[in-house]
């Protein structure tokens, strides 16, 4: 099983990439964490954002491999504290399909990538910084796994 966070938006600030990669490497063989980056498309103040979005929402579903899970990041979506996220993960794991997390680009998700999404999962009621969930993904995913597996990183 392998987890894919499919995200849009390249060219990453410097602690961005060394946040996401500190704790995707921490992660297991057996469960590696890949990142899959989307372009963005040009951004200027006669760009047609709708058409940007849907195109950038075209691009994540092609990264998804047949039969993988899919979960949307969303504000709207249901909130996960770790426990519930290491509960998803040994769900995941026991199904034994890849998993896909979808994050969109500054306005969301397409609303294909929406439909296309098995569970939604919201980080915050904030709005976050796309690059920085990124970040915020990867240590949730390496936190849920140390709890599973009794790993010291998680203490409570």
């Amino acid at each position: 099983m392998r987890l894919q966070l499919i995200a849009v938006g390249q060219k990453m600030p410097s602690w961005i990439h060394e946040g996401y990669h500190e704790y995707a490497r921490r992660m297991p063989p057996e469960l590696p964490l890949d990142l899959v980056e989307i372009a963005a498309g040009k951004r200027s103040k006669k760009a047609d954002i709708q058409r940007l979005t849907v195109q950038e929402g075209e691009k994540m579903l092609a990264a998804i491999k047949p039969g993988t899970q899919v979960v949307a990041l969303e504000v709207d979506g249901k909130p996960w504290d770790t426990h519930r996220l290491s509960e998803r993960m040994q769900k995941w794991q026991l199904d034994g399909r890849d998993v896909a997390f979808l994050v969109g680009g500054p306005e969301g998700l397409a609303p294909e990538c929406k439909a296309r999404a098995d569970e939604t999962w919201s980080l915050s009621p904030l709005t976050l910084p796309h690059p920085m969930v990124r970040v915020i993904i990867a240590e949730a995913l390496f936190r849920a796994w140390s709890l599973l597996n009794n790993h010291p990183y998680h203490r409570e």
